[in-house]
């Protein structure tokens, strides 16, 4: 049955494969406003946004592997958001994405990414206040032993977290990944001069920062 199960995915996945480009085509023809591109949306699908993701099981608009790139033209797009996806890649990987977001995205368009803080979790173990924070009940993380258990697992999360970030290493990148630091902000929770860009995270324990291109 297991067997079963990872043949059906990987079939899935080579399917989404080759559709994908037919897909974006038809996406970049028929789309009438801004295109948005909601990357690794998992099972927070959004309504009116391309939802990008590689798991077979959730629902989503184009199946396709990150790590091969984000699968739309140059200057095609109008936004680019991501919560709590860049940790999952490396510190290279997380580079190679904001580069390829910032070819995506047109003159003006926008990259909102929404990620764990480092300065935020250090701060709470620190302190020793982490239990109280939204984040906790949000992932029923109340049964953590301590706060050392704590920091580990947010850095690792059973070695699905492969680099976190805080503000200044993340602008940082989005500056070697093209965008200009007069570009670069940080944003709070569901906040944003683009109305586009307004009530699309879900966690508030997030650093936010967006990048114009």
């Amino acid at each position: 049955m297991k067997l079963k199960k990872i043949i059906r995915r990987e079939v899935g996945r080579i399917i989404g494969f080759v559709q994908t480009p037919g897909r974006v085509r038809r996406i970049l023809s028929r789309h009438k406003g801004p295109i948005k591109l909601h990357i690794g949306s998992g099972r927070n699908y959004k309504e009116g946004w391309v939802n990008i993701d590689f798991d077979t099981r959730t629902k989503k608009d184009i199946l396709h592997d990150l790590s091969k790139g984000i699968p739309f033209p140059d200057n095609s797009v109008d936004f680019v958001y991501n919560e709590h996806f860049i940790e999952h890649l490396s510190y290279e990987d997380g580079l190679s994405f904001m580069r390829e977001a910032f070819r995506a995205l047109k003159p003006g368009g926008v990259l909102r990414i929404a990620c764990p803080d480092l300065d935020f979790l250090i701060r709470g173990y620190a302190e020793d206040n982490w239990r109280a924070q939204e984040w906790v009940r949000l992932i029923d993380a109340e049964w953590y032993p301590s706060g050392c258990y704590m920091l580990n697992q947010n850095m690792r999360e059973d070695g699905d977290h492969r680099y976190i970030y805080n503000k200044e290493d993340l602008m940082r990148r989005l500056g070697e990944a093209g965008f200009s630091s007069g570009n670069i902000h940080a944003e709070q929770m569901n906040r944003s001069a683009h109305k586009e860009l307004q009530n699309v995270e879900r966690r508030a324990d997030s650093l936010i920062v967006e990048a114009k291109k």
